[in-house]
């Protein structure tokens, strides 16, 4: 069974391993390769660390833990980055292992998510992906909106971006997307959602 609880500065090194493989089977030919060639854990682990280490700094992270390979997901939330859109909340990260996809661990992150946004007082909530990301699908199967586009240039590119969002993440929440069954598993996706 896996257990999703509170990361802690100790989780920095095993949520940078996730970060990177996510990113090196998520986006290649969506960004430049040079960048996922670049990727390095320990670097990640710092920034990890610092957030993780944190608790009362502006992001909230969690980890998805399997008892035999250890962390294999984790996510990150907390105020919304960019003014300009009607929500007070934001994901920043969500990535599970793709070995370790379509057991529903994204969407019982996401859901700690919306809970510990709830309880900072920020009732809406979006999140920006890569505009073709196929993450997208997740997100819009788990009620989410597409409310906004940007460009931006990353890594010397533009890159096209799509957000997200959730006006009321109680609704959200109270939805037969994020309901458990009694044996405390979640129920069969809905449109294909991880």
């Amino acid at each position: 069974m896996i257990l999703i609880r509170k990361a802690a500065a100790e989780d920095a090194e095993a949520i940078a391993r996730v970060h990177v493989a996510t990113w090196r089977s998520t986006y290649p030919g969506l960004i430049p390769d040079s960048i996922l060639i670049g990727l390095n854990e320990d670097r990640h682990a710092a920034m990890w660390r610092r957030a993780a280490g944190n608790p009362g700094g502006r992001d909230i992270v969690y980890v998805a833990e399997h008892p035999r390979d250890g962390v294999v997901g984790f996510a990150s939330c907390g105020a919304r980055r960019v003014d300009g859109l009607p929500y007070a909340g934001e994901i920043y990260t969500l990535y599970v292992q793709q070995d370790h996809q379509g057991r529903h661990i994204g969407r019982r992150l996401l859901k700690r998510c919306f809970r510990a946004l709830l309880q900072r007082g920020y009732p809406s909530a979006l999140v920006w992906v890569l505009a073709t990301n196929p993450a997208r699908f997740f997100y819009q199967a788990m009620g989410a909106a597409r409310v906004a586009t940007r460009t931006e240039a990353l890594w010397g590119v533009l890159l096209d971006e799509s957000a997200h969002g959730w006006r009321d993440l109680k609704d959200a929440l109270s939805s037969p997307r994020f309901a458990e069954t009694s044996s405390g598993e979640e129920p069969p996706p809905h449109g294909g959602a991880n």
